[in-house]
């Protein structure tokens, strides 16, 4: 397995074997500069607004809520979406939706390629800010539109969002992190206004899994990372909490599930994917480039990584 690295990152490292066999230890540190101008940023116009919109990949909910933004915000309030729903275990969604409402946290699901629960948003923001809006009446303080900051981790999907409440495009849409750099304003209608925010990761990943799910889901970019360690990793994972559905994607039989560390599963995809090399070599890089396509596509079926713990 070749090992790309590229930009300011940890090298990523095999660690002892762990209790499902020949496991891929995943040691993934990335923080672009551009980040850090990010939270700079954030905090700068955080008193421009009246609320912030947190995305987050419904996936993994916990790895994308960057622990940065909660620290910035302080008393601002601030609304949870769960993008990208439609790829999500409906179940586990459910989960963290009523997770969210246990701890008094306002959080909508959605998916904003289909339009899926977008229309369910400026109510939301509405409901949050019923007592500044009463607060506003009562001035007299009428016409001023209610200013939301948007924002998550790279590919969450913030521009797709924004795109879906204006109803255009007017942010550049790339199904890679990175794209939105600078800061923009969007009118959504007239008592509206949303400010997009580039993505911003977490400066330092302490918990492993943290690192591998966001890299499972395409917010650390792919050209730093050996694709084929992070594949075996993912069929790790799916082999022991969603068998049903990666024998369905893949044709395998139970017993080739079975104990299989995620390497040798990747080599068996590719191989009966026909992805062989002159001399009849599996080619496991395109077999692993595969796997993590079809897993973001949510081709492999509804999968959530991550479920709340209290």
């Amino acid at each position: 397995m070749k090992e790309k690295q590229s930009g300011k990152m940890g090298r990523q490292q095999r660690g002892p074997h762990e209790q499902h066999g020949q496991q891929e230890h995943l040691n993934i540190q990335w923080f672009p500069g551009h980040m850090a101008k990010t939270r700079r940023m954030m905090r700068e116009n955080l008193r421009l607004v009246d609320v912030v919109a947190e995305l987050r990949d419904a996936r993994v909910p916990y790895a994308s809520a960057n622990p940065e933004i909660k620290k910035l915000l302080g008393g601002k309030k601030r609304i949870i979406i769960l993008n990208k729903s439609d790829m999500a275990d409906p179940a586990a969604t459910k989960e963290w939706l009523e997770h969210f409402s246990r701890h008094q946290i306002a959080a909508l699901e959605m998916d904003c390629r289909s339009g899926k629960g977008v229309g369910r948003f400026v109510p939301a923001v509405e409901k949050l800010l019923a007592d500044e809006l009463a607060r506003r009446r009562a001035r007299g303080m009428v016409g001023r539109p209610l200013r939301v900051m948007v924002v998550g981790v790279p590919n969450v999907g913030k521009s797709s969002f924004i795109n879906r409440m204006a109803s255009s495009r007017r942010t550049k849409v790339e199904d890679r992190p990175g794209v939105t750099r600078g800061k923009q304003w969007v009118k959504i209608n007239d008592g509206m206004e949303l400010l997009d925010m580039p993505g911003v990761l977490w400066p330092k990943f302490e918990d492993r899994a943290v690192g591998e799910n966001l890299a499972f889901t395409g917010a650390v970019r792919d050209q730093i990372m050996d694709t084929e360690a992070l594949a075996s990793r993912l069929l790790e994972r799916l082999a022991a909490d969603y068998p049903a559905l990666l024998r369905a994607r893949y044709s395998l039989e139970p017993e080739e599930l079975q104990g299989q560390p995620g390497h040798a599963l990747l080599a068996l995809i590719g191989k009966k994917r026909g992805m062989l090399l002159p001399g009849g070599e599996i080619n496991t890089e395109r077999a692993s480039i595969a796997v993590l396509d079809e897993f973001r596509g949510g081709q492999i079926g509804k999968i959530t990584l991550e479920h709340p713990k209290t």
